[in-house]
């Protein structure tokens, strides 16, 4: 049986009671290496990853990529120049103007789903939600396809979400869940650090009741579980989960990256990226700015700046930026029209994402709104569009078509088209 498979008669719930759970449990051994130029090097012969910037909420897009001054919806922003020639973004945004080269905007996102459950699925999978099938995110599919890349180098799970949970991995099982840290490394029910005399005396009880089991033929449940148990001592034991001790960096790098949830949680994303994980979910919630969208903004804001400037900066200067996706997006936008409240409400018909590395275009800026805001004035791009433009910059065929669980088949990124622009 591949590793990956999901074995016949395991829940979610069942192995969760077992240390670390199986979205955890992943491939054979690589020890890391301290050499950022060695590992700039690995990566290249590991494959593509990709990291998400995750906005829980719906962020005001048109406060931070795609300002309006002077007009009526403008807000209480201004815009400053970043080294795009032409191009701006917020005031608030000082350290991100400065690497904007490295990045792109796509600022013609018109999408379906303004609800934050639907939306979230939506932007996750490429397709809005139905009740008769779950869909894979985004960290599935790509750990799903990149991991090949690895070739049984990589320990640790292949998808693994910081700060917050992410959207499953649908019909392609549980193997391919998202692995949820906390942005301090702690891992939820999986102790690490503990005496290695205690583990062994532990695994071998553990070892012994599986025995047992499979003795007594009760079926291919009891032998599956006691190959996932022998993943978790390795998982345990693995030199590989160093990449989630974030708090051995250096000083400067953690002052670099600023002191918060979401700076360890990217800082986290490229100590993963490093070591072969080929796909990273961030979280940074509290986008969901009905009221006092400007104050919270003006918190919100620059610590997103410092923590996003750092991670580009960080992967480009190792070598890794090429190999490394990144997309920054929420699940909609937020009105042009600004309430009595001073907030802006769900808006989904024109916003923006921001995207960056692996084989995406520097310093594009796709698509454009109409001079307040509320409508796209070029061609629209949906969430099947930008997920497979992810796809397309990590080298993944979008012929790529799985079977869910009922027989059908499901093509990659919902069939989405390339977004030429952010190729060019």
């Amino acid at each position: 049986m591949s590793f990956y498979a999901t074995p016949s008669g395991m829940t979610r719930r069942h192995f969760m009671r077992h240390l670390a759970g199986s979205a955890a449990l992943v491939g054979p051994a690589m020890a890391l290496t301290n050499s950022f130029a060695q590992q700039a090097g690995d990566l290249k012969r590991r494959g593509k990853s990709a990291i998400l910037l995750w906005m829980g909420g719906g962020p005001a897009t048109i406060d931070i990529w795609d300002l309006k001054p002077g007009a009526a919806t403008g807000g209480e922003f201004k815009p400053v120049s970043t080294d795009i020639s032409g191009t701006q973004i917020s005031e608030h945004m000082p350290e991100t103007a400065k690497i904007m080269k490295h990045l792109s905007i796509v600022r013609s996102m018109s999408t379906r789903e303004a609800d934050h459950n639907r939306g979230r699925y939506y932007m996750h999978t490429g397709y809005v939600p139905n009740p008769n099938i779950e869909h894979p995110s985004y960290g599935s599919v790509l750990a799903h396809e990149l991991i090949a890349q690895r070739q049984n180098t990589l320990e640790i799970p292949p998808f693994v979400a910081v700060g917050g949970g992410s959207v499953g991995p649908g019909f392609l099982g549980m193997a391919w869940a998202p692995f949820v840290v906390g942005s301090n490394g702690e891992v939820r029910n999986l102790q690490m650090g503990i005496d290695q005399t205690r583990l062994e005396q532990r695994m071998a009880t553990l070892k012994l009741i599986e025995g047992n089991f499979i003795k007594e033929n009760r079926g291919l449940a009891a032998t599956e579980h006691a190959k996932i148990l022998g993943k978790t001592e390795a998982l345990m034991t693995s030199k590989q989960m160093e990449a989630f001790k974030v708090n051995k960096e250096p000083k400067e790098v953690l002052e670099r990256y600023g002191n918060s949830g979401f700076a360890r949680g990217c800082l986290m994303a490229r100590r993963l990226v490093e070591t072969g994980v080929p796909f990273v979910e961030v979280d940074l919630g509290g986008w969901d700015t009905h009221n006092g969208n400007f104050n919270a903004l003006r918190t919100k804001l620059p610590e997103l700046d410092k923590a996003m400037s750092a991670l580009v900066t960080d992967l480009v200067e190792r070598g890794l930026y090429d190999d490394t996706a990144i997309i920054w997006m929420g699940e909609f936008g937020r009105t042009p029209r600004i309430n009595g409240g001073a907030g802006r409400d769900h808006w989904a018909r024109s916003w923006s994402v921001v995207v960056g590395g692996a084989g995406f275009a520097r310093g594009a800026v796709v698509g454009k709104t109409n001079s307040d805001g509320t409508d796209v004035d070029s061609e629209p791009y949906s969430a099947e569009d930008l997920m497979a433009s992810v796809c397309h910059s990590v080298g993944i065929s979008l012929e790529t078509t799985f079977t869910s669980r009922n027989g059908r088949p499901m093509k990659i990124a919902n069939g989405g088209k390339v977004i030429k622009e952010l190729f060019t």
